[in-house]
């Protein structure tokens, strides 16, 4: 592990950031989409197209939550850094995570509930997932930070031609 700068910290945040973002773009178009579809209104009960409702707006909030840090930086701390914005960017990214995680965890189930006609089988895999995006995404890392890690000097990549 490597110790770096608050300047890198603020690099790597927004990066993770712009990572993320692309996939909860295309993932939103498709939710979108589905809206469209013939099949949308005759597949699906009411309160299954409201759970889809809940499943877009989800990933909706997942997207803002990780573009809050770049509008932050731009409008509230332009030209500077701050451990401020580092630790609001982190949070604002991992809190973008649980409603993300939530509107999949939906869709899935929707999608399951289509294709197996069963609803119990569809909300037990929706929960397998819910608990392995979880497991993932929040568990994990808290375990991995709770065991000593040592800080060395990691040997700088040289250029390529």
């Amino acid at each position: 592990m490597q110790k770096i700068s608050l300047k890198e910290e603020a690099t790597h945040a927004i990066e993770e950031a712009r990572m993320i973002l692309p996939g909860i773009q295309a993932l939103f178009g498709f939710q979108l989409i589905a809206v469209f579809n013939e099949r949308f209104e005759k597949a699906l009960s009411s309160s299954e197209q409201g759970l889809h409702l809940a499943a877009t707006c989800l990933v909706a909030i997942a997207a803002a939550l990780l573009m809050t840090p770049a509008a932050f930086q731009r409008q509230a701390e332009r030209g500077i850094i701050s451990r401020y914005f580092v630790d609001l960017a982190s949070r604002l990214i991992c809190a973008a995570l649980l409603p993300l995680a939530a509107g999949l965890a939906l869709d899935i189930y929707l999608i399951a509930r289509l294709i197996l006609h069963s609803a119990a089988l569809a909300c037990s895999i929706a929960a397998v997932l819910w608990l392995v995006l979880v497991g993932l995404w929040f568990l994990y890392p808290r375990v991995r930070k709770g065991r000593k890690t040592v800080v060395t000097e990691m040997p700088r990549r040289q250029p390529t031609p």
